[in-house]
């Protein structure tokens, strides 16, 4: 419903395409695309993907028609094969809706083209963060690295008829810890989050929403600088944070 409602992260999001205008290309790893090899989309004109039900029929009419890049879609792939990463491009896929619905805000002219990259959800942080390593070229050549999910997916605890409701301790508890390991540069902790952090098992039972973060914190390289550009919670139990990761010693 982030596609269609206001909200104070639909206006953070309406206001990042003008942060990032320099952006020339995007690379989105998102939550809802899930292999066990790396899949990098080249479709030429990906389809928008409406992989929901039970939403009003305004959001399954939405359409964000972007262009693919078949030649950056190989530069990637080349490049995770080159760090010893599987990889296959994949000519037919389309757009889920983790990443058409930021992307739309982002940038509602459809008009910098987009390449997905698929997540492994049996597939750790370390795991991630060494598959967005592969890719940390693409920032200086303005390509951005998305990663799309949330801090914290426990549908179970959302209050769904309160998007105002009182946050929930424990959502709040992993991730304000989470968050902190990020901006404190401690890799450790960060890639041990499920370990490590509190209430980790509530928040991610299963990982697929937090794994997007970690290929975007891979991409700017080790120890990268952690800038948090938003923070809201809707629903007493959803966390939508939004970081920007920078190269470590970049102002």
């Amino acid at each position: 419903m982030l596609a269609l409602e206001d909200s104070p992260t639909a206006r953070f999001l309406d206001g990042l395409g003008a942060r990032l205008d320099a952006v020339r290309a995007v690379v989105v790893a998102s939550a809802h695309d899930l292999a066990p090899a790396t899949r990098v989309g080249a479709h030429p004109a990906p389809p928008t993907v409406h992989d929901f039900s039970g939403f009003p029929a305004a959001l399954s009419a939405i359409r964000y028609p972007a262009r693919g890049d078949a030649i950056l879609a190989g530069r990637i792939a080349d490049a995770l094969r080159d760090a010893g990463l599987p990889a296959r491009i994949d000519g037919g896929h389309g757009l889920d809706h983790g990443a058409w619905v930021p992307l739309r805000r982002m940038f509602p002219a459809a008009d910098r083209p987009v390449v997905t990259l698929s997540i492994d959800p049996r597939a750790d942080a370390a795991a991630h963060a060494a598959l967005g390593r592969a890719l940390s070229f693409l920032p200086a050549e303005d390509v951005l690295v998305l990663g799309s999910g949330g801090m914290t997916h426990e549908l179970g605890a959302l209050r769904w008829h309160d998007p105002g409701a009182a946050p929930s301790p424990v959502a709040a508890a992993f991730a304000d810890w989470l968050g902190e390991r990020l901006l404190a540069r401690d890799c450790a902790d960060v890639i041990g989050w499920r370990e490590r952090a509190p209430h980790a098992q509530a928040n991610h039972p299963t990982p697929e929403h937090l794994l997007p973060l970690f290929v975007a914190w891979g991409a700017a390289g080790p120890a990268p600088r952690a800038e948090r550009w938003h923070r809201a919670v809707e629903y007493a139990a959803l966390r939508l944070d939004a970081f920007a990761f920078h190269p470590a010693g970049r102002a």
